[in-house]
């Protein structure tokens, strides 16, 4: 009678878990329509509507809500999509092992009661669109592994995951990193079930098809651009961060470029400009009208022949600006002052009244807010603590090596080269930035949960090392 109970009860997890998959999409759904909306998703949303893209965001993005108010008027049909590359990430996760233990089960519940999930999959943000297009592609790639004899849903799958990292690409500037990886996953997976030689073609015709697919899709979103530098003018900004960053760091520094442009631009940034750095974030010196009428009254190529100079003399105190800033992104010593998750909508008056919208902190907003707010200062809300968990997550997959586990392994990879660019290109501490850590993170627990016996033996298990 226990034999026939076992399959009953493998079938029974199995349901009971898919089935609190989706009733906590549904969930989140009623909770987050139609969405959490700040300054950016506002104008993101004024884009899409009139079809006409800036370059100060990503185009992919304005495109996808523009197609999806098309329809639906607002951001609402957005969210829906855009939650349901995550919940659909879950379930292909559990289709993987075809049972569940009861810990992934349980797991589902509490992965939903955390902000990263309860609040940020109904937030209108390119980081939440990016981390979900990329989880999902390695997903992909993971259940393409594990059917991998089948030709059809082999293909079928690999296209799949490299149109999702194509997205990725496209929905952050620093999002080529993930295709780049996930090419490479591929060729790993490929290498593992057909040899070294096939894997090599696998992985270079998958970075050749996620290139043109990336490319094309940005030429065709060029077509409707307005032309603006925003990429430019976004450089100019990092390079005078860095620069004022490294003086208040060293103010023995030289700055000869800029005194030979401007000496008046090299007294306001060795007084106003040092006294107002933060490694925090660069908004104290793009607020400051006095910084900004003095930079814009210098020659535009002034700061980036200063920032060369830092880089290619000063590389230690590069470095340690660098480093300062980035602590703040990855460590965030005080979460709170790094808006760690939007609630209700916020933007540009003028803009909301164009769209017919209006500021929003209702009630259902307020619950979200309070809930969200018990996690600060707790591991979830911390970077860290998924990097922490991630590494050994990866030891695990790595060292088992079933089919799905070199994708999942490569989706934490992934999500680490992505957290590294931070360290040159961070501004601001926004928790938002490293959200993909968390979300691949949480998303390898429900793998590993699904048969955590096997997880635990072979983290646990003694290394072999073979003999020369």
């Amino acid at each position: 009678m226990g034999r026939g109970r076992a399959p009953g009860g493998i079938r029974l997890r199995f349901w009971v878990t898919a089935g609190l998959i989706g009733a906590v999409y549904v969930f989140l759904l009623a909770i987050d329509l139609p969405g959490h909306l700040s300054y950016d998703s506002v104008i993101q949303l004024s884009e899409g509507r009139a079809g006409a893209y800036s370059n100060w965001h990503p185009a992919v993005m304005s495109w996808l809500i523009g197609l999806g108010d098309s329809v639906v008027k607002g951001t609402g049909l957005f969210v829906v999509f855009n939650m349901l590359a995550f919940f659909a990430s879950l379930f292909g996760l559990l289709l993987l092992k075809r049972e569940a233990h009861w810990a992934a089960t349980v797991l589902v519940v509490l992965l939903a009661m955390t902000p990263q999930v309860l609040i940020y999959q109904g937030t209108v943000w390119k980081d939440v669109l990016f981390a979900n297009a990329a989880c999902a592609g390695f997903v992909c790639l993971a259940l393409a592994a594990a059917w991998w004899v089948d030709p059809r849903r082999r293909y079928g799958l690999i296209f799949a995951g490299l149109l999702l990292f194509a997205l990725a690409a496209l929905a952050r500037q620093n999002g080529a990193v993930v295709a780049l990886v996930g090419a490479g996953a591929v060729g790993a997976v490929a290498w593992r079930e057909a040899g070294l030689r096939r894997g090599a073609a696998y992985a270079g015709a998958a970075l050749l098809c996620v290139v043109v697919l990336a490319l094309g899709g940005r030429a065709l979103l060029a077509l409707r651009s307005v032309g603006d530098s925003g990429p430019q003018v976004q450089l100019q900004l990092l390079q005078t961060y860095d620069v004022i960053g490294a003086v208040k760091a060293d103010p023995s520094l030289s700055l000869n470029a800029v005194r030979d442009d401007d000496e008046t631009l090299e007294k306001t940034i060795r007084t106003l400009g040092v006294r107002i750095w933060s490694a925090e974030r660069n908004d104290t010196l793009g607020s400051n009208t006095v910084l900004q009428n003095a930079l814009d009254d210098a020659d535009p190529g002034t700061m980036s022949a200063q920032w060369r100079d830092l880089v290619i003399h000063h590389p230690g105190l590069y470095l340690k600006v660098r480093a300062d800033v980035f602590d703040w992104v990855f460590a965030t010593p005080d979460v709170t002052r790094c808006l760690p998750f939007e609630i209700g909508v916020d933007g540009p008056a003028p803009v909301l009244a164009e769209l017919g919208l209006a500021e929003r902190y209702d009630t259902r907003d307020s619950v979200l807010d309070h809930w969200g707010k018990l996690f600060i200062g707790t591991p979830v809300l911390s970077h860290v603590f998924y990097a922490v968990v991630a590494l050994i997550a990866l030891v695990i997959l790595f060292r088992r090596r079933e089919p799905a586990d070199i994708a999942v392994g490569f989706l934490l990879l992934a999500a680490f080269a992505t957290t590294a660019t931070f360290f040159l290109i961070s501004i601001a501490c926004d928790y938002r930035y490293l959200y993909f850590l968390d979300i691949a993170t949480m998303l390898t627990l429900f793998y590993l949960a699904l048969d955590p016996r096997s997880a635990w033996e072979t983290l646990r298990a003694p290394v072999k090392w073979r003999r020369r």
